[in-house]
């Protein structure tokens, strides 16, 4: 066994695109790299909840105020994302076109002020964007 948190703190600031544990489905582990060489961030849902969970023992962090701007479509697109989801999942999870999520999640970093999906998540989850 490894430390798991170790791991992620590690690979994320160093670089990483993505994180998966070695447990992951083999067509979800294709699809995973498939979407790091298209520019996105896959972590696995176990992945992203100890990531956020580390984060939200530290401190709390005030709610940006472009949060106010998020359109409901935004917000939505901003839980799936913060469940682990990758576009592909959450353009058939809200029937949408996988581009135009990928144009959401782009106004969610530009309005989060945030410059990853990893901080846009850990930003949601600290400050309770992703709930409701």
């Amino acid at each position: 066994m490894f430390d798991l948190d170790e791991y992620v703190h590690e690979a994320l600031p160093a670089g990483a695109a993505g994180f998966l544990l070695k447990t992951t489905d083999p067509r979800a582990l294709v699809a995973a790299v498939k979407a790091c060489a298209a520019g996105e961030t896959t972590l696995g849902p176990s992945v992203v909840r100890r990531l956020v969970d580390s984060y939200v023992e530290r401190r709390p962090v005030a709610v940006p105020s472009g949060a106010a701007e998020l359109t409901d479509r935004e917000r939505d697109v901003l839980r799936a994302m913060a469940h682990g989801l990758t576009n592909a999942e959450i353009a058939l999870d809200l029937h949408l076109a996988e581009t135009t999520v990928k144009t959401h999640v782009a106004h969610i970093l530009a309005k989060l002020g945030v410059r990853d999906r990893v901080r846009a998540v850990v930003l949601a989850l600290e400050t309770g964007l992703a709930s409701g």
